[in-house]
């Protein structure tokens, strides 16, 4: 075993229960690995990736023999220096800037430019730092709105991860009831502790939810604004029920799209009542705004 080295086995599935069986199974595997995850890769392909950590040479034989069993294809081994993420997304994140706000770790809070709205996330938080092509694209969505005059009052982040959005809503709207959910409760917690390092505690309220699916979502519909920063296939099963949880008039800010995904996604949503009002690419990834009734 080095002590420089840690390594990780990477193998492609073609559905979700086949990934999620073939994660089950790499726990009981010989030496144990650290860490074993499932995830669908983001490049609309349909396919899901299941990745495990080890500290020590794996058992390549066992995770053949596992892919195998599982219909997967095997698993790619590779040694991987072991680095201190955090500190190095920190140094590597420069602040980012999309319009009026300015998102920044702690490292960077002597750079927040005098009459910006400061958001702070840190590097070790969930997804959402505002690097990323989506976030960034709907909080320059959510500047155009201010500066057209837009003054919703009733605003909810669906799938909030760092709740970046509806922080930066609830700065620009203070008199607005902003909700901010998420499916996973370590999100909902991340979301919380951001608002409360921001100084912005009680100013959002942050919930679990799959979607529109809670009592306290129901209760404070319609609303003037949705964020929905997740992926396709989310965004087109939600998109029924989104167009019952929006108000007349109302605008709804969607990423998490790659930008072949784009024109189906907006199909789907124009026949849910939608109409586009703008559409911003940023790399790989577009961002929707559209406007309801």
């Amino acid at each position: 075993m080095s002590d420089e080295m840690t390594y990780s086995a990477i193998a492609v599935c073609s559905s979700l229960d086949q990934a999620e069986a073939l994660a089950a199974a790499c726990d009981n595997l010989f030496p144990e690995p650290t860490g074993v995850g499932s995830f669908e890769i983001e490049d609309g392909s349909g396919l899901f990736e299941v990745a495990c950590y080890f500290t020590e040479e794996p058992d390549r034989a066992g995770l053949s023999l596992l892919a195998t069993m599982h219909g997967a294809k095997d698993f790619v081994v590779s040694e991987v220096p072991q680095i201190d993420w955090v500190a190095h997304v920190r140094r590597e994140l420069a602040p980012v800037e999309a319009g009026r706000f300015f998102v920044y770790g702690s490292h960077d809070a002597d750079k927040l430019p005098e009459g910006r709205i400061g958001l702070l996330i840190e590097a070790a938080m969930a997804f959402g730092t505002g690097h990323h092509g989506t976030t960034l694209g709907c909080l320059r969505a959510l500047n155009r709105l201010v500066e057209e005059g837009v003054k919703p009052a009733r605003v909810i982040d669906v799938g909030c991860g760092t709740a970046v959005l509806a922080m930066g809503a609830a700065r620009v709207w203070p008199e607005a009831a902003t909700l901010a959910s998420d499916i996973d409760q370590v999100a909902v917690d991340v979301a919380e502790a951001n608002l409360a390092a921001n100084g912005m505690s009680g100013a959002v309220f942050c919930l679990e939810a799959a979607g529109f699916n809670a009592k306290e979502i129901e209760q404070a519909a319609p609303f003037d604004l949705i964020f929905a920063n997740i992926l396709k296939g989310p965004l087109v099963a939600l998109s029924p029920d989104m167009a019952k949880h929006i108000a007349s008039g109302g605008h709804a800010i969607l990423s998490g799209i790659l930008n072949e995904q784009a024109d189906a996604v907006l199909a789907t949503y124009q026949d849910n009542g939608f109409v586009l009002k703008e559409r911003e690419v940023i790399g790989d990834w577009t961002t929707l705004t559209l406007t309801h009734g």
